[in-house]
């Protein structure tokens, strides 16, 4: 799912130097602490993706250039939505936060690209695609856009996928269970094509839509599902494993202008090294979720691989190459993700 462990520990500890070198020749530049305000919608725990990436960022950050800049994190949406807090770094009133890329999708319409199901086959995938064309696309349509800077492209525990009250081991099974999706229209659009009854509801009131029946199910990830006890409503998941969407740590252009020239590139470094971490040590706690699920008496049903193939030939025609057409800055996009594929 990622970097081998001794080419990951390569690459970090090649990162940590650098950030470490930047550090020695930065202190003392900045004449008093640069303060920037960090926005998660997780929360501060080291089970979050979002809160492993900031304290590693963090850390680097201190190793580099010492207090001279200082992170204010706010985790579990204290500064608000996360649509609300996209436009907040827009404007500059907040200066950086972490989120999945389907938010900025609000903002960069092209990022709904990477919601479209079936689109990656692991975090591997993700990875590669993001590091050999797919970041280079995006950090420049998002500068030019919204004026705001993509800073690392993470990964999230685990990839999405159907967890109900019946067990669903194939497509002929789902079609015409209600489903809660994410309500946008690339997740509403991929179950749809699946034959499945998508209903677009806030994450908030999945529990209770499952318990009393409004539902049959729903999609998500393994680590969300413990944490929030919707195990307790569902005993069987169909590890569909459709959507693999990249976290994004994002800095607007206010807040990026706040550090100094000679502190750039420390705090580049810095980003890019905790992403590197982050997305190695979300596989490990993506499989401990799973483990977990089954031991709390989950039933996981594999997706078949003939089956994959079927739906992903159809998501192909049906989403990925209309929206593509759509939005024509994306078609290198796909070509990038579908070169890594191989």
């Amino acid at each position: 799912m990622a970097l081998s462990r001794r080419r990951f520990l390569g690459t970090a500890a090649t990162g940590l130097a650098a950030v470490a070198t930047a550090g020695i020749s930065t202190r003392g530049v900045a004449a008093s602490p640069v303060q920037l305000r960090f926005s998660s919608s997780m929360t501060a725990d080291p089970n979050s993706t979002q809160y492993i990436w900031y304290t590693r960022f963090r850390d680097n950050l201190k190793t580099a250039v010492g207090d001279q800049i200082q992170i204010n994190f706010f985790p579990n949406g204290q500064l608000g939505k996360e649509a609300d807090v996209v436009q907040q770094v827009r404007l500059g009133s907040i200066d950086m936060m972490i989120t999945g890329s389907s938010i900025w999708a609000t903002a960069l319409p092209e990022l709904a690209l990477l919601d479209l199901g079936f689109l990656f086959d692991s975090w591997a995938h993700v990875a590669k695609a993001v590091d050999n064309g797919v970041s280079g696309v995006y950090d420049k349509l998002m500068e030019t856009r919204t004026g705001c800077t993509i800073l690392g492209w993470g990964s999230h525990f685990n990839a999405r996928s159907v967890y109900t009250k019946p067990a669903i081991q194939n497509l002929a099974q789902l079609k015409n269970v209600k489903l809660r999706v994410l309500p946008t229209q690339p997740f509403i659009e991929t179950f749809k094509l699946m034959g499945a009854t998508p209903v677009p509801i806030s994450f908030d009131e999945v529990y209770t839509a499952v318990q009393t029946g409004v539902v049959d199910g729903f999609e998500h990830d393994a680590a969300s599902v413990l944490a929030n006890k919707l195990n307790e409503v569902v005993r069987n998941s169909w590890q569909t494993n459709h959507l693999f969407s990249p976290s994004l740590t994002v800095i607007g252009k206010r807040g990026l202008s706040k550090i100094p020239a000679a502190l750039q590139g420390p705090f580049r470094a810095a980003a890019l090294e905790a992403t590197q971490y982050q997305r190695q040590i979300a596989a490990v706690k993506g499989t401990e979720a799973l483990a977990t699920l089954k031991k709390t008496g989950m039933t996981l049903y594999p997706m078949a691989d003939s089956e994959r193939a079927t739906v992903r030939a159809m998501m192909r025609e049906k989403l990925w190459v209309p929206f593509t057409q759509s939005h024509p800055e994306t078609a290198p996009v796909l070509s990038a993700i579908d070169k890594a594929r191989a």
